[in-house]
Formats: C-alpha cells, structure tokens, sequence
C-alpha cells in the first residue's frame, strides 16, 4: 500500500527515536578517546594496545555495515532496528564490565557488529517518511547523531570519567538504547520480511577477509616493524586478496548482497569516495585532540573535554543551516566551502604548540566542525538525490561502511605515524644532545637544570625532547590529514545537480 510521506503517522516520534540510535552508535566511535589514559591503566595495556578499544569497534562495524541492505529486506527493517538496539545496549553494558583487554576488544567488537546496522536503518528510514522537499531538513535533523556524535563523544566522555568513572561511557548507553527501543517497538510501522532471500556468503566472507586483514596490518604494523614482519605482510595479502575478489565477485555474481548497480550512478559513487575521506577526519582528528590537550597542552581530562565541545557546536549550527540551503543553492558550492573550511582549520593546527592560546583552539576547531557539517549535509542529498528508492537502504548501508572503513584507516595510520614518528624524531633530537651542545656546558642558563650526568637532569632533557618529537609528530599528522582533505575538491566537479522531483513522492509502508 503506498502512502503520501507527509501522512506517515507518529513522525515525530519515529524520527526521535531513529535520531536516538544513530546518536548512541555515532557517540560510541569516540566517546572513549578522553577515557583512553585511564583504560590503559586499568586494563594494564600499552599506548599502541589500548587504541583497539577504539579500532576493533569501528573494522566490526565497517565489515557488518555492508550486508545490512540485505538483512533489512530479509528480516524486515522494523525487527532487525529493534534487534540491533537491544543487542548494542547489552554489548555496551558488557564493555563497561569488562576486566581485561582481552574482554574489552570482544565486547566491543560484539558492540560494533550489533550498532552497525543503525546508521543506514535510521538514514533510510528518515529519508522514507519525509517528502523530497523537506529531505535536507531531516538529512540536517539526522546528521546531528551521525556527526555531532563522535565530536561531542570526547567532550561527554571526560566529564563521565572525571565525575564517575570510565566505564559509564559505556553505561550511559543503557537509558537511550531501552527509549529507542520501546519507541521503535510501539510506533513503527510493520514491515515485511521475505524469507526467501539467500544470503551472498562468499562475498561477506572475502568482504571480511579483506577489511579485517588491512585492519590488522594498520593496527599490528608499528608494534611489528611493518614489512619486516612475516605476520605484516601477510595480513596485507589476505587483505588485498580479500578485496580484490569482493570486487570481482560483486560484478560476477547473480544477487551480490551489494549491488553494483549502485555505482552506475555517479553522484552516489563520487559521494561514496568523498565520505570516505572525510570519515578519515572526522574521527581522527578528535582522537589526536584528546591526548594532545591532556599530554602537550597539560589540560585536566573534563577542561580538555569542553574545549573540543565547540566542535560540536559549530557542525549542529552549519548542519542546520547546510540542511535548509541544500534544497536552494547548489549543494555542490556548499560541499566546496565546508572542504575549505575543513582544510584550513587543520592547517592552523599545524602551527600549534602547547603555549597555544586555549580561545584560539576553540575557534579553530569551531570552524572544523562547521566545515564537516556542510560538508556532510548536502553530501547527503546530492549522493542520494538520483539513486533509485529501492537501492537507499543498501546505498545508506555502502556509505556508513566508506566511512567507517575511513574512520578505522584514520585512527590507525594517524596514531600508528604519531608513535613512529615521535620515536624516530626523539633520536634525531636527542643526538644534538652532546657535550659539544653550547647550552649543556658550563656557563649555559640551563647548565644545571639539564646537566645529563645528573639522573634528575637526564631525566628533565629527556622529557623535553620528548614533547619536542611529540609536537612535530602531530605537525607530520595534520600535514597528511590535509593531503587527505584537499582533493575532495576535484571529486565535486564529477557530481551534477539533481533534477528536481515530484512533490508527493509515495513510500511503501511495508518496507518502513
């Protein structure tokens, strides 16, 4: 039975309680990147091991994001939305249990697999119950879970660690996991499964293969020596092989569970690209902030949570803004001024030290979160603006998969070169420390201060050369973030304006 979008009844409560779920999943990416020090410490893990409480959830979610468009058509969006919150609010209460690391990166890998499906349920399910006209408005709406959730996780989870504790950044799931729930349960319409829908095994496995071996090279490489590991260089075989025969079967086979007709449409293939480097931004520059207001800017862990709070301020406001000027101006200039807001905020960072003024880091990374947010809104529209309706639940489910396959790329290639780089920078720093050093003899104002034949010496010009690598490692950092960032650019020439469409668009309401 088709129904007109603007008489789909309980709206409100829907849009509510799809917002609900996209903000919990969204929160959790980075949520524990202020909680991180403490983690470590608790769960008697090292630097390198405690940032795959972060990365083993975001490569489960980007493997169990790509078969979604499937399972929602199997099972019926309705109870497989319903089946995914309430397994995401129990693996978040395990991961707050949790004793050992070990048991962290499963229970966050459970998290991971359960809260991947509620991006693109919630995305094509809002994009369902609004008509064409007012979808900028609820893609504005929407995004304020998908972005607003890793920018304004650090800035929650810093003041729940300095208040209570570090685990109730995973507790504080519980209240809005059980709200979605019971709103989903009570309110949403009825959907129908079809039962007779084979599920496309070998592409999932060699999909998996592929993700989960790059991952784990990313993840594995520094603490390994990369290529001159064995185990290196066979998790970048297993993972190159694995997407190399995804592709192949994707176009080969009869019923992939990703259709490839999705990439004949050229808006949606640009856009797929596009959010794929701006989710390589998008969480690692928050999970670089954390530590580097809490190490190098000596910031208390709740003071460097609101600093990155504005963030999030300015994405909601240029989401708001972005989401009614998308449907009156060409998206596409839109897109062009969030990139270059983007790309100089983050060259800004590159001049930072810890004496930066803490009004000037606000700003800064105010106008970051501005750039992402029209950056991400008329992506949004102008992406799905010519795919047909009965591709947007798999075309939502291949864009939350680009960007957590970004996001999982960022965090890893960011944090793996800051803790290559501040190694090798160390020893480049610390061989002009010699007794050839003018300010090291006798005489110099800091002769006593650092002597190195004193242990309390020593140990004082080992910290600062430390800071000093650390701080030219995150310079290294924003550099290749802006390499990332800037070609988006030239990716907006290939997309076109959309047509505009008929005013009452009908929607199936089973398939709600």
């Amino acid at each position: 039975m088709a129904l007109p979008q603007e008489h789909v009844p309980h709206r409100l409560i829907i849009t509510l309680c799809t917002v609900g779920a996209t903000l919990m999943q969204a929160l959790d990416q980075t949520i524990a990147n202020v909680a991180l020090p403490y983690m470590q410490g608790s769960l008697s893990a090292t630097y390198d091991e405690i940032t795959w409480v972060l990365t083993s959830y975001i490569c489960a979610a980007a493997i169990m994001t790509a078969p979604v468009g499937w399972l929602s058509a199997r099972f019926g969006r309705k109870y497989l939305f319903i089946t995914c919150l309430v397994g995401f609010t129990i693996a978040s209460m395990m991961c707050g249990a949790a004793q050992s690391l070990v048991q962290m990166v499963v229970f966050r890998v459970v998290q991971g697999v359960f809260g991947a499906a509620l991006v693109p349920l919630s995305q094509s399910t809002m994009m369902d119950i609004y008509p064409i006209e007012k979808r900028g408005q609820a893609m504005a709406i929407w995004g304020v879970g998908v972005m607003v959730g890793p920018i304004l996780g650090p800035t929650l989870g810093g003041y729940l660690t300095e208040m209570y504790n570090w685990r109730y950044v995973f507790y504080i799931n519980l209240p809005f996991g059980v709200l979605a729930t019971l709103g989903l349960l009570f309110f949403m319409p009825r959907s129908h499964p079809n039962f007779n829908m084979r599920f496309d095994w070998i592409g999932f496995a060699v999909l998996s293969l592929g993700i989960g071996g790059l991952q784990l090279m990313l993840d594995r490489g520094q603490d390994q020596d990369w290529f001159t590991s064995t185990e290196v260089i066979a998790e970048l075989v297993l993972g190159s092989l694995g997407v190399y025969l995804f592709v192949v079967h994707m176009m080969t086979a009869k019923k992939p569970f990703i259709p490839p007709s999705l990439f004949k449409d050229r808006n949606f293939a640009t856009g797929v690209v596009v959010m794929f480097a701006a989710g390589t931004v998008l969480v690692s520059s928050s999970s670089l902030m954390a530590p580097w207001l809490q190490t190098l800017g000596n910031y208390p862990v709740e003071t460097a949570g609101l600093i990155m709070a504005p963030r999030g301020i300015g994405t909601m406001a240029a989401m708001m803004i972005g989401g009614r000027l998308a449907s009156r101006l060409d998206p596409r200039k839109l897109m062009a001024l969030g990139i270059v807001l983007l790309v100089w905020s983050i060259w800004d960072m590159t001049a930072w030290t810890p004496d930066v003024a803490q009004w000037r880091i606000m700003a800064i990374i105010t106008i970051q979160g501005a750039g992402l947010g029209l950056l991400f809104i008329p992506l949004q529209v102008l992406a799905f603006a010519t795919l047909p309706a009965q591709l947007r639940t798999d075309g939502a489910s291949l864009f939350s998969l680009f960007r957590n396959i970004g996001a999982a790329i960022g965090v890893s290639v960011t944090s793996s070169m800051l803790a290559h780089n501040t190694q090798a920078l160390h020893e480049e720093i610390g061989g002009a420390v010699t007794p050839f050093n003018r300010e090291l003899q006798n005489g110099g104002a800091l002769t006593h201060l650092w002597d190195p034949a004193t242990r309390h010496g020593a140990a004082m010009l080992d910290q600062v050369v430390n800071q000093q690598a650390q701080i030219i490692a995150y310079v290294d950092d924003y550099k290749m973030m802006i390499f990332t960032t800037a070609p988006m650019l030239l990716l907006l020439l290939l997309m076109r304006r959309a047509r505009p469409a008929a005013k009452h668009e009908p929607i199936e309401v089973g398939e709600l």
